[in-house]
């Protein structure tokens, strides 16, 4: 592949909802380019569960050439599952073209990466995608386009009929329109029947470019005519600064307007000079400092998207941000050294090496020491960390267990890997509950990681819900003592303890008191009775969960000269501490999350009214957008494991929602009756 100077390159990511026909559109345009033979094969799909399932699971990257321009194409999943992707393919690309279903028009990943690409400050352009298709409609998309978005959209290309009657598209700049003959999109002129509108939109769409420069608005009232490339000019400025919204529309298996969205991305288009710095800090020092796409800076990369393959091992996909990078260079990715031994760029699933990688290209190094999307990779004479993105937290987790012993091990490395690639997915055993617990963005994120779990590493797991954490805690003051006393022969045990227990403030754990005088207790034996009391913490009296926010004063016991040990006042104050616990009103603490629930505003109420039905605590509500609201409640953990879905089926698959812990809180009476019940039932068949 030739060198190309900066400003000739382009970046752009393909976003928008499942089944807009993102991926077909990528396919047209390498067909195009002659990478691929033909549109459909999904040649961007190469993961083998995307092309099992037909649907893109994760961003995919083709670096190709058309004319003297170096395109990278970012192809992005349309499911909410899998936005830490979409995220972080907006966030390097120069251009995003949020792609649009002919049919349906706005749908939610349509917003959300609209929002998403605003609030990264990235120019879009919007392409009308399957303009063939039954009750195709452009009228309507971009009606539905206007409604959801407070911009001015200009459409630069229409169609020449629609759905099954659609033959071709019109270009508004230069009056030309694109027909499909024997498989091959020919130029041609303006057919006699669509020519006043493309005239008059024509019009409307000089007036949209004038509009936007008051020096041009000026001449162009006054009657002056305005040039061509004054025109072009005035037209990307608006584009770069997001005044205006470029309109394509197209057919990607017919192939019609491809050619037109890479001639558009081409003519204003951003390249990497012509984009926002992205921001960093120095390691050392913390200084702000702004990181230009200049080839005589030093070098600086940031991986956002990783690949894990068992066999080839770890690919990491880098954006060069400044500086170059050529094989034998080295740099350091935190307080990790590593060197570069080839620097290639990605078509899909394959590669080509180059000689040297310049700010604005997508590059993958493969088998790095050290490698996770976001970290910053950087010539150790400037080290930086770029300030990168914040993604949602997890939405649900289950637990999973090997279902063979020898798979032990192999899970954590391969959860580990998996974590490592997506930063939406975690994963963490729980000690407490002898469970490996993974948290992702929903049931299918989850799903799509235990398949990858078991096709990337061999490990196959059940998998299951996860258990609550709870708690214990008491409500009042209990005074308990405890003498253990045990003759066997030879040294006896003796130990004798007095307590008082008392509740703590919520979230303030554990507080010991040693108020023993006069020796009752030698001091050599208090930090035993710390030790056994904090054993029996961890399993209350109700259900053996851990016990927290307790204060136990030691006021007094006794000792035998001979038979006193430290294993004596353990056991003492073990039992003393549950005595004490019985007395003391205990109770079931439950985590509480606090949510915030995006919804479109027609569903608020109901959502609402689920919100409370769950036990839940709405704290607020305030509108994020354009018939956007966002709800803030508290709401109890286990209430929250199939919130997704029910959210999900309220809000026609629109409504989204990010949760963290917050604190825990007592249950009500009767739902602590049934984790008892629930927890009797666990141990029973545990001691099977």
């Amino acid at each position: 592949m030739k060198d190309v100077p900066i400003e000739m390159r382009r970046t752009f990511a393909l976003v928008g909802h499942n089944a807009s026909g993102k991926t077909l559109l990528a396919d047209a345009i390498l067909n195009l380019v002659r990478i691929v033979d033909r549109v459909g094969e999904r040649f961007l799909d190469y993961d083998p569960i995307s092309k099992e399932k037909g649907s893109s699971l994760s961003s995919s990257v083709a670096v190709f050439e058309y004319g003297d321009h170096r395109f990278t194409m970012i192809d992005t999943p349309g499911f909410n599952d899998f936005i830490s992707d979409t995220m972080n393919a907006i966030f390097v690309a120069e251009n995003v073209v949020s792609v649009v279903n002919a049919t349906a028009g706005v749908e939610i990943q349509t917003e959300r990466t609209w929002r998403l690409a605003r609030q990264l400050k990235k120019p879009i352009m919007v392409f009308i995608n399957q303009m063939d298709k039954e009750r195709a409609s452009f009228e309507t998309c971009l009606t539905s386009l206007k409604e959801a978005f407070e911009v001015k959209l200009m459409p630069i290309v229409i169609p020449v009929g629609e759905g099954q009657n659609f033959k071709g598209v019109v270009d508004l700049i230069n009056m030309k329109a694109y027909f499909v003959e024997n498989d091959n999109v020919k130029e041609g002129d303006v057919p006699g029947e669509i020519k006043e509108k493309a005239e008059n939109m024509r019009t409307e769409m000089i007036e949209d470019i004038v509009e936007t420069d008051e020096e041009l608005m000026e001449k162009y009232l006054e009657g002056e005519e305005i040039d061509a490339p004054t025109l072009a000019r005035a037209f990307k400025k608006a584009y770069l600064t997001g005044e205006v919204v470029p309109v394509l529309c197209g057919a990607a298996p017919m192939k019609v307007g491809v050619g037109n969205l890479l001639r558009t991305l081409i003519d204003v288009g951003a390249s990497p000079l012509e984009a926002r710095g992205y921001s960093a800090i120095t390691v050392e020092g913390e200084k702000d400092v702004t990181i230009e796409p200049k080839e005589e800076e030093p070098f600086v990369g940031y991986i956002f998207k990783a690949v894990v393959d068992p066999f080839v091992g770890k690919q990491s996909f880098i954006k060069v941000l400044s500086g170059t990078l050529k094989a034998g260079d080295t740099f350091v990715n935190g307080d990790t050294d590593d060197k570069v031994s080839h620097v290639y760029l990605p078509v899909g699933k394959n590669t080509e090496e180059v000689e040297v990688a310049r700010p604005g290209d997508v590059i993958v190094l493969a088998k790095l020491k050290k490698s996770s999307v976001g970290d910053t990779l950087c010539h150790k004479s400037r080290k930086l960390m770029v300030k990168g993105l914040e993604y949602p937290e997890p939405m649900i987790s289950k637990s999973v267990n090997p279902k063979s012993k020898s798979d032990i091990d192999k899970i954590s490395n391969g959860l580990s890997r998996l974590a490592d690639s997506d930063p939406t997915f975690k994963w963490e055993f729980d000690p407490e509950t002898s469970e490996t617990v993974i948290s992702g963005l929903g049931s299918m994120h989850l799903d799509v990681m235990v398949e990858r779990l078991k096709k990337l590493f061999g490990v196959d797991v059940e998998v299951g819900k996860p258990k609550i954490a709870y708690r214990e805690t008491i409500r009042r003051k209990a005074v308990a003592e405890h003498k253990h006393k045990k003759q066997t022969g030879g040294h006896g045990q003796y130990g004798h303890v007095k307590i008082e227990m008392e509740p703590l403030p919520r979230g303030e754990g554990f507080e010991f008191v040693d108020k023993i005088v006069g020796g009752v207790i030698p001091k050599n034996f208090i930090p035993s009775v710390e030790k056994g009391i904090r054993e029996a913490m961890k399993k209350g009296v109700l259900a053996g969960y851990p016990v927290v926010d307790v204060k136990v004063t030691l006021f007094d016991g006794s000792y035998h000269e001979v038979d006193s040990s430290d294993i004596s006042f353990q056991i003492a104050a073990i039992q003393a501490f549950r005595k004490g616990m019985e007395q003391a009103n205990p109770v079931i603490l439950e985590p509480i999350m606090e949510i915030e629930v995006f919804v479109p505003n027609e569903n608020t109420g109901n959502v609402m009214g689920e919100i409370t039905s769950r036990r839940g605590r709405p704290m607020g509500m305030e509108s994020v957008g354009k018939g956007l609201d966002k709800i803030i409640a508290q709401v109890p953990l286990a209430e929250l494991l199939d919130f997704s879905n029910r959210l999900s089926s309220l809000t026609s698959g629109r409504g989204y929602f990010t949760m963290k812990f917050s604190h825990y809180q007592e249950v009500p009476p009767d739902v602590q009756q049934k984790i008892i019940a629930e927890r009797q039932r666990e141990m029973e068949q545990e001691n099977k």
